[in-house]
């Protein structure tokens, strides 16, 4: 696996990913996360710490035998010295079990820190893009640009 091109912090943390999916290895993944970190994953629920990141990666334990992932159209804010928020997409690429290869394309929220000389995941949000606004079974009328409705009411 080639090293990181540029030693910005997001392109370490994508090398750090891969290299800890090639093969899957959940301890070497988990310990790219804080010890506090928030983590949304592909599976229900949310995983708070480390420890948690773990076991959601040991689920996968029997399915996958190696990932990667490349991280795309990120935009990058610098919220504090040593602190960086980045949010885009993430392409997977996985190698199951089953001889399988899969691919998907995901919505990314990324909170990255600096501890140690090292930069580590605090917050991890991936998901799929909605395919319609989650408005459930609500139709919005058009909006004739007053901020009224054809049905006279007022859009939010």
């Amino acid at each position: 696996m080639d090293t990181p091109t540029t030693h910005h912090p997001l392109a370490i943390v994508e090398y750090t990913w891969n290299a800890a999916a090639t093969p899957w290895n959940p301890p070497c993944l988990a310990a790219i996360y804080t010890s506090d970190a928030l983590f949304f994953g592909g599976r229900p629920g949310q995983s708070i710490g480390a420890a948690a990141i773990q076991q959601y990666f040991e689920s996968y334990n029997g399915v996958i035998i190696e990932g990667a992932m490349q991280l795309v159209d990120q935009q990058v804010l610098e919220v504090a010295p040593g602190c960086q928020l980045a949010q885009g997409y993430v392409q997977f690429k996985f190698l199951l079990v089953d001889g399988r290869r899969t691919e998907s394309r995901l919505r990314t929220t990324l909170l990255l820190v600096e501890s140690s000389n090292t930069w580590k995941i605090r917050q991890h949000h991936f998901s799929t893009s909605p395919d319609a606004p989650p408005l459930g079974s609500c139709a919005i009328a058009p909006s004739h640009g007053d901020g009224t409705s054809s049905r006279g009411s007022k859009n939010l």
